[in-house]
């Protein structure tokens, strides 16, 4: 295990009712608020008008930014930065999923930066300041709602790219399983494998003596395994809604990957691939995951052999170690098939004629990964597999 410091400020109110939480800690924050978030969804279920009254209970000035695309935009970042300049915004309230997270995130850094945010999303620059936000969650999947990740998009580029800062872990985040309840088969499922796959970045590394980790890790992947087939098919169950919810959140606050390094090169390759097509980050993730895990299975057989046992139950009786280990992957690619995940980059009409565009964005900052060291090789036939 390797030597660690962990700190997770983010108050978080979990359960139904919370939402009544706002009247407590929206307050001490100022009066100019800005409410930010994506395409309506929140209009047409209630929620908006929930939050808009509770804000109206505490006498707060209202603005908002609509229109967050489900990949943010860096366009719709600064339009949300010019807003917070003009109106001397003191808070910005994210209401949806991790995209309007992850885009609040950003306008909070950029408020306080001088130059272009694209220069800290890019690590080009660091912010020194941000303003403060909180959040209403509407989907369990990133995780954003209690970390400092964010992922933003350059359209007129075609770049994607993940970046983190301590100054943006939200100030609080309020988590009702009633507030999922009307997100779409198909954003679930994607939603579900985002989870599975932020634990698998965290899970597949070679440090040593992780046996708690490991543990948290295993049993994370088999409730969500438990709980998904089962929600695909009753959307508005409580109980398994608060299950994934849950799951999301303790998927990537830091809890996990405490004294260990995770891999993350799934999530950079996946990037390069919706900044050119704008797929959904979850469907991506599931096309990719288990071509990743079949190129670098020879760098760790017996961690995936341990992922297979320990999470799909296989048996490994009579079998090599290698055997199992590609039994585990192949439990995995049928489980998502079997909730409705895509297995194929055809499933979204992506053929071969951009590969060399994609491993190109991936390997913008060179050779990456720390399970096994991929190069421009690597990302090549692993996009080729993904077919």
């Amino acid at each position: 295990m390797n030597s660690f410091t962990y700190r997770n400020p983010t108050r978080l109110h979990f359960g139904k009712g919370t939402l009544e939480k706002l009247n407590q800690e929206l307050p001490q924050y100022g009066q100019n608020v800005l409410l930010v978030y994506g395409g309506g969804s929140i209009k047409r279920n209630g929620l908006y008008d929930q939050v808009i009254d509770r804000l109206n209970q505490i006498g707060v000035n209202v603005h908002e930014l609509s229109g967050v695309e489900p990949n943010p935009r860096l366009t719709t970042v600064n339009k949300g930065i010019d807003i917070c300049r003009q109106e001397s915004i003191d808070f910005i309230l994210a209401v949806g999923g991790g995209s309007v997270i992850d885009c609040v995130k950003a306008i909070s850094i950029g408020v306080y930066y001088d130059g272009d945010v694209w220069d800290i999303i890019t690590h080009k620059a660091a912010g020194t300041k941000a303003l403060p936000f909180g959040t209403v969650l509407t989907l369990a999947a990133t995780g954003s709602e209690m970390n400092v990740n964010s992922v933003i998009t350059n359209w007129e580029t075609k770049e994607k790219y993940g970046w983190g800062s301590p100054l943006v872990y939200p100030q609080f985040s309020i988590l009702d399983p009633v507030n999922t309840f009307t997100v779409p088969k198909d954003q679930t499922i994607y939603g579900i494998v985002d989870i599975m796959s932020h634990i698998f970045e965290q899970y597949f590394n070679h440090t040593g003596n992780t046996p708690v980790q490991d543990g948290f890790c295993e049993s994370l992947l088999r409730t969500v395994i438990a709980a998904a087939p089962a929600l695909v098919e009753d959307l508005e169950n409580y109980e398994l809604r608060e299950t994934i919810l849950y799951s999301g959140t303790m998927a990537l606050n830091g809890m996990l990957s405490m004294g260990m390094a995770g891999d993350w090169a799934t999530h950079n390759i996946e990037h390069a691939v919706s900044a050119v097509y704008d797929i959904p980050h979850g469907g991506g993730l599931a096309i990719l995951f288990p071509h990743w895990m079949e190129h670098v299975l020879d760098s760790g057989v017996g961690r995936f052999k341990q992922f297979a046992v320990n999470v799909f139950g296989v048996d490994p009786a009579g079998k090599s170690d290698r055997e199992v280990a590609l039994e585990g992957i192949q439990a995995l690619r049928a489980f998502w098939n079997s909730i409705g995940a895509p297995s194929r980059l055809a499933d979204y009409d992506i053929g071969d004629d951009q590969l060399d565009v994609m491993t190109e964005k991936a390997m913008v900052n060179g050779p990456f990964g720390h399970f096994k060291r991929l190069k421009h090789e690597d990302v090549l036939a692993i996009y080729r597999k993904s077919l």
